[in-house]
């Protein structure tokens, strides 16, 4: 048998120490027996086991048994347990030691419960601090709780005159909602924080249903001019003027959307006859324009075709071969049908430049063979060369006579009307 001295200050878990199985044997018929300071005690047997297994049994319950000593003692040193409590579970744990059928040092494990006793009263102290924590905790609980009620009872206040009526009824079961799973104070706080809780809802219900009563009684007018518009709706479907009733369904979806909104379920009734109207209207549009578009783009072709031809007729070589080609071009030109305007502007530029180019070579020919205009042109080189002779005349005379200031003046005139010969003579070579 091992050697255990206990003290009053020991551990419960002391009776753990050593190897429990050493203090059994197996017999030869399968019985198990303890050791014990009293001598050998038969624990039991288990038919059917070896010696080892048998044995591995019987300190498997000395082993359950001891764990539960242990575990005694830390609960009561941790203040978890009542004296009160803690004194019946000393005493049912040596009744447990005393009928143990188990291979141990059954000796020590005795000891060991001996011990906890004086343990209760030694942590008596700690169990009341626990206690006062608890009741300090329970009240920061309460306040936490109240906290929270109150939290919840605010915002219902505050959403009492909310006119969010969906939002806000929403809110307000997720409230309730919250308030069912906070958990409850004392009867009379409860009861005052409910008060002013079940007030705020219903004075929301009560305007809600105030609001919706009177909302049935513009119901109607609203129902009765959507039908107006879906009966008009429905006219223009088979439409085929495009543009103008292409306006008239947006204005109509206009005056669908300033109606306002009626039930729901009348809502989507006629909105799917209003959308019907349209997209068969819309639809048929579509259809039209997709054969537009076809036959648009075999315009397009024709129109870049004939833009190259027309381009081609520059540069000029015969003015009069060239004006009456761009006049038959410009005929053909406008007998293409419709061709898409983003496309066709490109085209038209090209061809207006080339128009502009034949006007502007056209006019500058009957510039320079304009007789009346040649005859100006005459005139002005006459003019100027006559006035240059006499400048040059009076240069003369007035340096002769001595005057060199109007000579140089009068020399000075000159070389400026040469200037202005140059130009005029320029101008006048140009006629032909």
């Amino acid at each position: 048998m091992s050697q255990f001295n206990p003290t009053p200050q020991a551990s419960a878990a002391t009776a753990l120490i050593g190897d429990p199985s050493a203090f059994g044997r197996v017999g030869d018929d399968g019985t198990v027996y303890v050791r014990t300071s009293s001598g050998e005690k038969a624990v039991g047997s288990y038919p059917g086991k070896t010696a080892e297994e048998a044995l591995a049994y019987f300190v498997r319950k000395f082993e359950l048994l001891a764990a539960e000593v242990a575990l005694l003692a830390a609960r009561i040193k941790s203040g978890a347990l009542v004296p009160s409590d803690a004194y019946a579970a000393v005493k049912k744990l040596r009744e447990q030691v005393k009928d143990l059928n188990g291979v141990g040092d059954l000796d020590a494990l005795y000891a060991s419960v001996e011990q906890i006793e004086p343990l209760i009263e030694g942590h008596r102290e700690a169990y009341e601090a626990k206690k006062a924590a608890e009741t300090a905790a329970k009240a920061a609980r309460r306040e936490q709780i109240l906290v929270e009620k109150e939290k919840i009872v605010a915002e219902a206040e505050s959403l009492a005159l909310s006119e969010s009526w969906k939002v806000t009824g929403d809110r307000l079961k997720v409230l309730l909602d919250e308030w069912k799973s906070a958990p409850r104070l004392d009867k009379k706080a409860d009861a005052d924080l409910w008060k002013r809780f079940s007030s705020s809802r219903n004075k929301f219900d009560k305007r809600r249903r105030t609001h919706f009563a009177a909302l049935e009684s513009v119901q109607k007018v609203v129902l009765d001019a959507k039908k107006a518009i879906i009966e008009e709706a429905e006219k223009l479907a088979t439409s085929t003027e495009w543009v103008p009733t292409a306006k008239r369904f947006k204005t109509l979806m206009d005056a669908w959307k300033a109606a306002g909104r009626g039930k729901p379920s009348d809502d989507a009734k006629m909105w799917a006859k209003f959308k019907a109207a349209q997209d068969q209207f819309f639809m048929a549009k579509n259809a039209d324009l997709e054969k537009r578009d076809i036959t648009m783009a075999t315009n397009l072709i024709k129109r870049e075709e004939l833009v190259m031809q027309i381009e081609a007729l520059l540069p000029i070589t015969n003015m009069d071969h060239t004006k009456k080609a761009l006049r038959d071009y410009l005929n053909a030109w406008s007998k293409i049908g419709m061709t898409h305007r983003d496309k066709r502007a490109s085209l038209d530029a090209r061809v207006h430049a080339v128009e502009k180019t034949i006007k502007d070579a056209e006019a500058e020919i009957w510039r320079k063979t304009d007789p009346a205009a040649k005859a100006r042109a005459a005139e002005v080189v006459k003019q100027l060369t006559e006035s240059i002779q006499n400048y040059e005349k009076i240069a003369a005379k007035s340096e002769a006579a001595g005057n060199t200031k109007k000579a140089s003046e009068a020399r000075e005139s000159a070389e400026a009307r040469k200037v202005w010969l140059a130009e005029a003579e320029k101008g006048l070579s140009e006629f032909n």
